[in-house]
């Protein structure tokens, strides 16, 4: 039986060109290809790491947005809480001057309506002192008519218009 493979000169000398071929075609395909797949893998990665570093700052930027949008809304709410308490503060002064005004409304109307008691009071007193005066001018003259002379009842008049006077009606 002859054997199948025989370490010969021949064996060894296709052994070392297949490994010459095999390194010079290792090399020709690395220039061929592996360089241009490590160069796309290369800029694949600067793509990626370039996404990375443009959400990085969009997400930075978004987060200074979300700050100043933040802060404005806090001036708006605290500018709203200013104009809600000013406009609370005049409508307070308003009111307290619409009462101001009302109670000095009034207290000219409760003035008024005492002249016109004071008035009325006067007005009355006077008829009242006519009609007295007319009564007792009225009784004087039936009661000198029947028993006393002229003088007596002049004297009699003016002495009920001295009793009558101005004193007993001003109470």
């Amino acid at each position: 039986m002859e054997r199948l493979l025989g370490l010969d000169a021949q064996l060894i000398h296709d052994a070392i060109l297949l490994g010459i071929n095999i390194f010079i075609l290792f090399f020709f395909m690395s220039y061929m290809f592996f360089n241009p797949v490590r160069d796309m893998l290369k800029k694949r990665q600067d793509k990626i790491k370039n996404e990375l570093d443009y959400a990085a700052q969009e997400k930075a930027s978004a987060q200074a947005m979300r700050a100043e949008y933040e802060q404005k809304i806090g001036s708006v709410k605290k500018e709203a809480d200013e104009i809600l308490s000013e406009a609370r503060k005049k409508a307070q002064y308003r009111e307290n001057q619409i009462v101001a005004e009302a109670q000095e409304e009034a207290a000219r109307i409760l003035e008024r309506a005492g002249h016109e008691v004071e008035l009325e009071k006067k007005k009355a007193m006077e008829d009242v002192k006519g009609e007295i005066i007319a009564i007792a001018s009225m009784m004087a003259g039936k009661i000198a008519a029947a028993s006393i002379d002229e003088k007596m009842q002049d004297a009699l008049l003016n002495e009920t218009l001295n009793e009558i006077g101005d004193s007993t009606w001003q109470s």
